[in-house]
């Protein structure tokens, strides 16, 4: 299979010196440890429609702390449910572990812009700088934590391709905490050595759909050969959570208010930087499953757009095996396959929608964030594109072999759109300046790059009969708009 770029993309080998880069511009750009936020930045006290509430499963009403309590920290249902308080003071001991990776860097894609022949200028920013690989870490030692002052010995998580379950395992040994993975089988199979790693940690990991839950035990009797999705490992997480409720509760690493609440360090982190270098994007690109990068990314640049100032073009991708934006419907709907959590308003494919084992296992949930939702039915976040994986691919080689770093299947999306509208600008002889966020990078992903490599990769895209059986699993809710 050719590696060279497709939609009549450069081929990787281009002489052009149209972007040279002058010696006085940094190529990685750091903020000091002493200006690492310290606040996070609630993008829902400044959204101007009305909040749709979560509502209760067993009474349709929206729930309240008291509800939410059982399942996670009681310092995260409170985040969860806060949509007044603009900024949340970063815990000492968080920022303390922060200092451990963080700041993250801002890099100006110099080289990929030369082999795009492009006068367009890319910023990224890359948060693949830990062991877990991504950008989970920031919401899950914030979780962690928050478990910890609380008195809890143990919690329990999904992870799809297995980032969020690293973080996880990395940020409870940090605190001394039990923890219990339930990984989606499809991702347990074709990345073996994330299971490693969290077990190194010392983490238990399960493949979802397992034996040791009844969820789990019922999804495997209607469907023995299960691959699994992750609806149906939050559903098996947060059953154990609930059954040892005196000492465990339920984490989770994207969708959630809280979770996009921890990311806006992204956000917060990449806009001091390009103010310090007197740099505004037109374009800021993001990948897209449950939500969490592209949302703590924008969040400092939406508020721009809130308040009514300039802002950037707001680009969400998806991948097209799952294209919760592109083609779901915004209505009502379990956040799980089991219908044990709460009901959220948000892009959905309904929970019953069993995502194609694609290599972008992070990205393979049925909704989308209640928050990005929300953003993109009033139009505050532009645009969603969905893409296909061999499409995807081929954007991450070209971006690895520029640039010099592997990125994660999930993140080479947000590359794929990136090098479209830098080439968009090779055309049009625009000079945009791209932002895109780098989540994190492709080392235990080889299997992916291996099937690209030798031609066997195939794209997933669900059939509209497909999604009408998803959609049939939204549940009907007279009255509830």
């Amino acid at each position: 299979m050719s590696t060279t770029m497709s939609k009549g993309s450069a081929p990787s080998n281009t002489s052009s010196t149209r972007s040279t880069r002058n010696t006085s511009d940094p190529y990685k750009y750091y903020l000091d440890e002493s200006e690492i936020p310290t606040a996070f930045y609630n993008v829902r006290a400044d959204m101007q429609t009305e909040h749709a509430p979560i509502l209760h499963p067993g009474t349709l009403k929206p729930v309240v702390l008291a509800d939410l309590e059982p399942v996670f920290c009681t310092e995260l249902a409170r985040q969860e449910l806060n949509d007044s308080d603009r900024f949340i003071d970063i815990p000492g001991p968080v920022l303390d572990f922060y200092r451990m990776y963080r700041p993250s860097p801002l890099v100006r894609a110099y080289y990929l812009e030369k082999a795009l022949d492009t006068p367009a200028r890319i910023y990224y920013k890359y948060e693949g700088g830990n062991t877990s690989g991504s950008h989970k870490l920031n919401s899950a030692i914030a979780q962690a934590y928050y478990a910890k002052e609380q008195g809890l010995t143990a919690l329990t998580t999904e992870t799809g391709a297995g980032q969020w379950g690293t973080a996880m395992a990395m940020a409870c040994a940090y605190f001394d905490l039990g923890l219990s993975v339930y990984m989606v089988k499809a991702s347990y199979e074709q990345k073996p050595y994330r299971k490693t790693i969290m077990q190194c940690y010392g983490a238990s990991v399960s493949p979802s759909p397992s034996d040791t839950t009844r969820i789990g035990q019922k999804m495997l009797e209607n469907d023995p050969e299960s691959y699994g999705s992750l609806g149906t490992a939050i559903s098996e997480a947060v059953e154990v959570a609930l059954d040892h409720n005196s000492t465990t509760r339920y984490v989770l690493g994207s969708v959630l208010n809280q979770v996009l609440l921890h990311q806006s360090i992204i956000g917060l982190e990449s806009k001091a930087a390009l103010d310090r270098l007197e740099v505004y994007p037109d374009l800021l690109i993001g990948c897209a499953g449950g939500g969490s990068n592209l949302g703590g990314l924008m969040a400092p640049y939406m508020a721009d757009r809130l308040a009514g100032r300039a802002a950037p073009h707001f680009i969400a991708v998806e991948p097209a095996s799952c294209p919760s934006l592109t083609r779901g419907r915004f209505a009502y709907d379990f956040c799980d396959t089991g219908e044990v959590t709460p009901l959220a308003k948000m892009y959905t494919l309904g929970h019953d929608f069993i995502p194609a084992p694609s290599h972008a296992g992070g990205l393979r949930y049925h909704g989308m964030s209640p928050i990005l939702s929300q953003l993109y039915h009033d139009g505050f976040l532009d645009e969603a594109r969905a893409v296909e994986q061999t499409e995807v691919l081929a954007a991450a080689l070209l971006f690895a072999r520029s640039e010099g770093t592997l990125p994660a299947p999930e993140s080479a999306h947000a590359i794929r759109v990136a090098i479209d509208e830098a080439l968009v600008c090779r055309e049009t002889g625009e000079e945009k300046t791209i932002l895109f966020g780098l989540t994190g990078n492709g080392m235990l992903d080889l299997a992916a790059y291996e099937q690209y490599l030798d031609g066997t990769m195939t794209d997933f895209i669900p059939s509209d009969e497909d999604l009408a059986r998803g959609f049939a699993s939204i549940p009907s809710l007279p009255g509830i708009q």
